[in-house]
């Protein structure tokens, strides 16, 4: 079980996937420093969304040190993260991670795409403490105020809590408060893939090229899925463990396999 932590003296490292420019990180930092001095930012120099718990193997990587706190890496989240613990901050390492504000929500299967959650992912499996949150919305302008609004609380009733070792912990800020406002719902994963939209093009010597669109899909019926809770209006708060075991189907193999 991971120890409570004290916000007021914690040493917070932030990252994202929307790159280090992005509102959603810098809504995050200025939040962060309301708890805390001792803030610090390692985020990738450009937008990362979908890369996932990709790791960059093949090519060096750099470290572009903005200021004392602030450094840019032309990697993945989980490059920043890496490169972040035992790099950047070996001799004076966070005592937790918050990754986001993600631009639009993780939510379902997302979170095996998501740099914001990979980022977390990290975090996680390097032993230290991560918050991965994202900001919902469905339309063509995303709208902070729900996030800005409910993060720091969130956040603080969070560690208070602590929660265990080789578990991280995603929360997803709803685009509508629901009428009363929006409460904390701890929520399960859930899932509504059913396909995606491919667009496709030609470029100008006639050659066909595709786009990944929008994912097509339907809520599940689960009232406590991530994705019922958001389209509710309410906040979702989901554990993730980092052990993907299925031990019913383990148990079942081994009388299998005798």
């Amino acid at each position: 079980m991971t120890s409570m932590i004290d916000l007021t003296n914690a040493r917070i490292l932030i990252s994202n996937d929307d790159g280090i420019d992005a509102p959603g990180i810098k809504l995050l930092e200025r939040l962060a420093r309301e708890f805390s001095d001792d803030v610090w930012v390692i985020a990738p120099s450009m937008e990362q969304s979908g890369a996932g718990h990709s790791l960059t193997l093949r090519r060096p990587l750099r470290i572009h040190k903005r200021d004392e706190r602030h450094f840019a890496v032309d990697g993945t989240p989980t490059d920043c993260i890496l490169l972040g613990l035992q790099q950047v901050m070996r001799d004076t390492p966070p005592d937790i991670i918050l990754s986001g504000i993600n631009r639009g929500g993780n939510l379902g299967e997302d979170v095996t795409y998501s740099g914001t959650v990979a980022a977390a992912m990290e975090a996680t499996l390097l032993n230290v403490p991560a918050i991965a949150f994202s900001q919902y919305f469905s339309g063509d302008m995303i709208d902070w105020t729900i996030a800005e609004k409910y993060l720091k609380d969130v956040a603080t009733t969070l560690v208070k809590a602590s929660w265990p070792k080789g578990v991280l912990i995603n929360v997803n800020f709803p685009e509508h408060e629901a009428n009363g406002g929006a409460k904390v719902r701890i929520s399960k994963q859930g899932q509504r893939k059913i396909g995606d939209h491919i667009a496709e093009r030609h470029d100008p010597r006639g050659e066909p090229y595709y786009w990944i669109g929008a994912i097509l899909s339907e809520l599940p019926e689960d009232p406590n899925a991530d994705l019922r809770v958001i389209e509710q209006g309410h906040i979702s708060v989901t554990p993730i463990s980092l052990d993907f075991t299925h031990y019913e189907t383990v148990d079942k193999l081994t009388k299998a396999f005798p």
